[in-house]
């Protein structure tokens, strides 16, 4: 594995503690039960996207590791991921905010066509 792939890979496992500390801190706020319910539910979305994301951005890139796409069309699809999986995790994390649920739902929907787009390609990459 080089290049982009590598890279990426290593931001998603040194991103993966972050997950795991935002369970820890999902477990004291739903402890001292600062948030609403719809916030409380909107938090554990947006912590188990990131989650499953992650774990998903590090097959994705072992598949596209074997690939043969050019250079920019791998740097372009790990670009695609990276920002689908914030996109696609953070607009939950926006719908805590008040008044933003529409703000989120956008990012929210942004996120699944980037990682689409970064699904997709990499299927191409294999076929």
């Amino acid at each position: 594995m080089h290049g982009p792939a590598q890279l990426f890979t290593v931001i998603a496992l040194v991103s993966l503690p972050t997950v795991m500390y935002g369970g820890y801190a999902l477990m004291g706020i739903l402890r001292d039960r600062e948030l609403t319910e719809h916030q409380r539910a909107m938090f554990r979305a947006g912590h188990a996207h990131a989650g499953v994301l992650l774990v998903l951005a590090l097959v994705v890139l072992q598949i596209l590791s074997r690939t043969s796409l050019s250079d920019t069309t791998l740097w372009i699809t790990c670009f695609l991921l990276l920002f689908g999986i914030l996109a696609q995790s953070g607009g939950f994390f926006l719908h805590l905010l008040p008044n933003r649920g529409k703000l989120g739902g956008r990012v929210t929907s942004v996120g699944a066509v980037l990682l689409a787009a970064a699904v997709l390609v990499t299927a191409y990459g294999v076929v």
